[in-house]
């Protein structure tokens, strides 16, 4: 046999002179798990999307690309053609405790949050995260969790254990115990200092009390989280709130991101432009400022959280009853109820969304007629009846109160995150990345697709200094999202609140497929993240 014709007989021996035809591809080598091909692929970036490969093997990813089928022989391989691939979504800004405290782990799995795409969420947010973050760690870790969490420390724990519900200032002795509470919970893990500013006790602190509270996190790398003090015209006014804001960061030499950011009520309706124009001038002067967003027009809260007049919550829920039981206190407390109505649009615009109680799923007014009450004594009798706190589940509320230009111009801002703020009752615990996917992005084209992946995972991942998550590049964790464009949409809304989103078609959370082929997975692959603080600032 002439030598032409042998090579053209033996594959993979080189091309001779007069072999005829291309010899076969080579078969591939490189070993993976899961292989998802062919999709149009986000990497968390700024950039735009493109046709691309990912390998994972374990929980990491191997590699990214195109035609990575050619190199890696994969125990699974998924078709991606005509989907969208990105990071998993990241929600800094959740109120999961229904879900994750359960102890039933089919709840533990978090699906409304995995039914969005999202792979990790934030806890201990609005200042109410604990400063036991080692405990609360190893709580999360032994039950076992369907997402990854990380967790804030808060300054309404820190401050009432050891002021209690008091509106007083703290002596040297209790600052000094505070910030040592604020500093360990950093080095136990805790990802920055969150407060809820409107809130009580937290309400009673000044900003040189958070100031002093926000340099421990500041010294070990951390960030400062707040719902700022006033987002209306409850005390300092919506711009005297920034400036606050701006003002903490400043001093404690932080960066700051301000939660759920808005302009709540008729009194600040068009404020969005000042606002934004106020945070681009402190960008501009250097200062780190980023905020995050849900994409309804209505808030949540608790009635009384919405309505009392702070000074009357001094001490807690016994002594507003103890005030309530004095005429003259009582009628003050009735105007401030009155005038707080005012600033939320009526009692036409507070939907009571708590489950179970004779006012639920009415507006405070159809509830006053119904009991025949003046819609301020309807509010008292649900405070006094409704469970403790100012935001317990039973005065839960959907507060009509934003306006559609004010939403949309924030969302069009490149520093605003995208968060859920998702807890019981309100559609955004299981809808809010569809719709503003669904609404925003694919409707009206308020952002585009690679704006909405990259504020929504590689941004937010950035903005809180999370490691290896919130990209598709090799080495990062294999948090990563498929959903079908024409279908990711939200199910639920205001009278329907708790109904699953569609349109997620596989979400691996660490390597383990939660969501595949849209349903999902019985199983807790979730991590508990840990900020690292810098060397050298914790024992």
């Amino acid at each position: 046999m002439r030598l032409g014709a042998l090579a053209a007989c033996l594959p993979g021996l080189l091309l001779l002179a007069g072999c005829a035809g291309p010899l076969p591809e080579q078969a591939p080598t490189a070993e993976a798990d899961t292989l998802i091909h062919d999709g149009l692929l986000f990497d968390g970036g700024a950039g735009e999307g493109r046709i691309a490969d990912i390998a994972i093997r374990g929980d990491r990813i191997l590699e990214v690309g195109p035609g990575l089928r050619k190199r890696y022989r994969a125990a699974r391989e998924i078709d991606a053609a005509g989907l969208v691939v990105s990071p998993g979504f990241i929600d800094p800004h959740t109120h999961p405790d229904t879900y994750l405290r359960s102890p039933d782990p089919a709840m533990r799995r978090l699906l409304p949050w995995l039914h969005q795409g999202v792979s990790t969420i934030f806890i201990g947010i609005d200042g109410g995260g604990t400063p036991d973050i080692a405990a609360e760690r190893a709580t999360l870790e032994a039950a076992g969790t369907g997402t990854n969490v990380a967790a804030h420390v808060g300054l309404g724990p820190v401050r009432r254990r050891v002021l209690g519900d008091d509106a007083r200032a703290p002596d040297a002795a209790e600052l000094a115990r505070m910030r040592g509470l604020v500093a360990n919970a950093m080095c136990e893990g805790a990802f920055g200092l969150s407060t809820g500013l409107f809130y009580t006790p937290q309400s009673f602190a000044s900003t040189d009390e958070v100031v002093a509270l926000a340099r421990e996190a500041a010294i070990r790398g951390g960030v400062y989280d707040t719902h700022q003090r006033d987002e209306s015209s409850y005390s300092l006014g919506l711009m005297g709130s920034i400036e606050e804001v701006l003002e903490i960061g400043r001093r404690a030499g932080l960066p700051v991101h301000i939660g759920h950011i808005k302009a709540l009520g008729a009194d600040v309706h068009g404020s969005a432009g000042a606002v934004i124009a106020r945070i681009e001038r402190a960008q501009a002067e250097g200062q780190r400022v980023t905020a995050d967003q849900y994409p309804w027009l209505a808030s949540s809260t608790g009635l009384g959280a919405a309505l009392l007049p702070d000074w009357a919550m001094d001490g807690g829920r016994p002594a507003l009853f103890e005030r309530l039981d004095d005429p003259a206190t009582a009628a003050r407390i009735r105007d401030g109820i009155r005038d707080n109505l005012q600033r939320r649009g009526g009692a036409d615009a507070i939907l009571m969304t708590g489950t179970g109680w004779p006012w639920s799923a009415r507006t405070l007014q159809r509830f006053a007629d119904e009991a025949g009450l003046d819609p301020v004594e309807a509010a008292l009798r649900i405070i006094r009846e409704g469970g403790t706190g100012r935001i317990g589940s039973a005065q839960r509320i959907a507060s009509f109160n934003m306006h559609r230009d004010d939403v949309e111009l924030f969302m069009r801002q490149p520093w605003v995150l995208t968060a859920s703020d998702g807890g019981d009752g309100h559609p955004r615990q299981h809808a809010t990345f569809p719709e503003k996917y669904a609404r925003f992005v694919a409707a009206e084209g308020v952002i585009d697709m690679a704006a909405f992946i990259h504020r929504s995972s590689g941004l937010t991942a950035t903005t809180f200094g999370i490691r290896d998550r919130g990209f598709l590049r090799a080495g990062q964790f294999a948090d990563v999202l498929v959903f079908d464009p024409a279908a990711y949409a939200p199910r639920a809304d205001y009278v329907r609140p708790a109904v699953l989103s569609e349109g997620v078609v596989h979400l691996f959370v660490n390597g383990v497929p939660m969501i595949d082929g849209g349903l999902a997975a019985h199983a807790l692959p979730g991590r508990v993240l840990q900020h690292r603080p810098p060397p050298g600032t914790c024992p």
